[in-house]
């Protein structure tokens, strides 16, 4: 996608963000909700505006249960994508008390039947919508669910948020289509393996420095093997570079706050979204040497 014809506005004020490192216990939608709301909480009490939690941390990233168990895992959106699951009413009053928009992963199942590894949005009002579902699926996921089939912008107090799930921040077209739309940030709850440090660590920071947007990277930690997560969870800033880093071990809440000045800064000096070009690459040379 090239860049909006009109450039979006840059946000005037700071945002306190957090992004989670947590383990949910697998199949314990409840449970995890509430663990999610003390996590925001914690959040919240440090000043954060929003925070993002990992990839379907209410039922927990572990495919046996989730094939097992559809109807305990999943939860229901209507046809507004709204969803009311008393399961969630403890994140729901985290989100309400402390003033803060929730981005959490669930297993969603649509009014069409369609199940999707998607983000919840709650709101200030303690009010759930599903805000995006994941498009690009990873290896067995496919197996469990079908991939969403558009993109999603969440605004909050200026800002603009292009939203994704986990394998999605493996695909530079998926970051670059939120930057085209204007995104000020990548919001990004992720399910990342231990082993996987390598790819965790490049992926998001190049996200970052490629759309001079900040990435907020939430990740699961911890449970047991082969679905064990390695946490490091962060926020990165514009140019790709930590604000705020999480262990590999040990639930964590990291707390940054996203500069609108930091932003016009690195998008001046670094100015791949205005200087790209509208079909870069689809023309080319063939050379024999």
């Amino acid at each position: 996608m090239t860049p909006p014809p009109t450039p979006i506005a840059l946000p005037t004020a700071p945002l306190t963000v957090a992004a989670v490192q947590a383990g949910p216990d697998p199949g314990d939608v409840a449970g995890n909700a509430a663990t999610a709301g003390r996590l925001v909480r914690r959040a919240a009490d440090r000043g954060a505006r929003v925070a993002v939690l990992p990839e379907l941390f209410l039922p927990a990233y572990h495919p046996p249960v989730l094939a097992a168990d559809p109807a305990g895992t999943d939860v229901a959106a209507d046809p507004a994508a709204d969803v009311d699951d008393p399961r969630l009413d403890p994140l729901r009053a985290a989100a309400r008390d402390g003033g803060t928009v929730v981005v959490v992963g669930a297993a969603v199942r649509h009014p069409d039947g369609r199940r999707t590894i998607s983000s919840l949005v709650v709101d200030r009002t303690g009010a759930v919508r599903v805000g995006y579902d994941k498009q690009q699926l990873w290896g067995d996921e496919r197996e469990l669910f079908v991939p969403g089939g558009r993109g999603a912008t969440l605004l909050v107090d200026g800002w603009r948020f292009g939203l994704g799930i986990c394998y999605d921040g493996c695909f530079p077209e998926h970051g670059r289509a939120a930057a085209a739309d204007g995104a000020h940030g990548y919001l990004c709850p992720s399910g990342y393996l231990t082993g996987s440090e390598h790819r965790r660590d490049l992926y998001y920071a190049a996200r970052a420095l490629d759309n001079t947007m900040y990435v907020v990277f939430a990740n699961s930690v911890g449970g047991e093997p082969p679905w064990r997560f390695n946490g490091g969870a962060a926020v990165y800033d514009p140019e790709g570079r930590p604000l705020a880093r999480g262990a590999d071990t040990g639930e964590d809440v990291l707390v940054a706050t996203l500069d609108p000045a930091a932003l016009a800064a690195t998008r001046a000096a670094h100015s791949m979204l205005v200087d790209r070009l509208p079909h870069q690459g689809a023309a080319r040379a063939v050379l024999t040497a």
